[in-house]
């Protein structure tokens, strides 16, 4: 642990590593924001702080395991030619599994039909957690592959993953409200969330789409969005 401390190359890593955690964090605190609207004001606070510890635990139980996640990547059966491995699986259910909710989140809220009494288990405090850790196991997984090819060091993806969470603790809750706050900010990040789903679907289908292009997609759309946003604020004003 102490060479690790002296070595510039395990630092730069970390910070490199933390930022990616932060960066690659930032959907699944979009969709803990759109989960935790469902439930009553005082709880949304204990959601956002489970879920994104539950995300921490999640990774580093992965990190812990690497020798299984890599593992992930080895073909289990062909299907039409095309190989699928244990990781491609996942992506595939994860990928499906947030088309299918970002979607009907979509739809209750164009159609308002959303009902603010919470009822059910699902739609509860545990069901939103279930949910929230279903999906931290799916944004984690390539995250944790994608640490162990820029590390070496056990600690320091651990480490990493530690920092990353701790920041976005902070941050979490005021994302979130100004994600709920804007009705129109609320459905950008309910098609962010569509996309990155047919993201993870294509990827479980063996097809790479480049993340770069779609992040900046993303990035210029919420530009858009923040200047709409203050023209609709000035306009109100005059």
């Amino acid at each position: 642990m102490i060479e690790l401390l002296s070595n510039p190359d395990a630092w730069v890593a970390l910070l490199t590593l933390t930022l990616l955690e932060i960066v690659l964090g930032i959907d699944n605190i979009v969709f803990i924001a759109i989960l935790a609207s469902r439930l009553p004001v005082e709880k949304q606070g204990l959601a956002y702080r489970l879920g994104l510890l539950g995300a921490m635990l999640t990774r580093v139980a992965l990190l812990m395991t690497i020798n299984w996640v890599m593992q992930l990547t080895q073909p289990l059966f062909e299907l039409m030619g095309h190989p699928f491995s244990g990781r491609d699986l996942i992506l595939l259910g994860g990928g499906l599994f947030l088309i299918a909710k970002s979607a009907q989140e979509i739809y209750e809220k164009v159609e308002g039909e959303h009902q603010d009494d919470i009822k059910g288990w699902f739609n509860g405090l545990p069901g939103i957690i279930a949910q929230i850790m279903v999906l931290d196991i799916i944004f984690s997984l390539d995250s944790v592959i994608t640490a162990v090819g820029m590390a070496e060091d056990i600690e320091v993806m651990v480490a990493a993953v530690v920092i990353a969470i701790a920041v976005m603790l902070i941050f979490a809750k005021q994302i979130g409200d100004f994600v709920n706050k804007y009705p129109s900010m609320k459905i950008l990040a309910l098609s962010f969330l569509l996309l990155i789903g047919v993201l993870l679907t294509a990827e479980g289908l063996g097809q790479h789409i480049n993340k770069g292009y779609i992040y900046f997609a993303m990035a210029f759309a919420l530009m858009v969005e923040l200047v709409n946003i203050r023209f609709r604020k000035k306009q109100e004003a005059d």
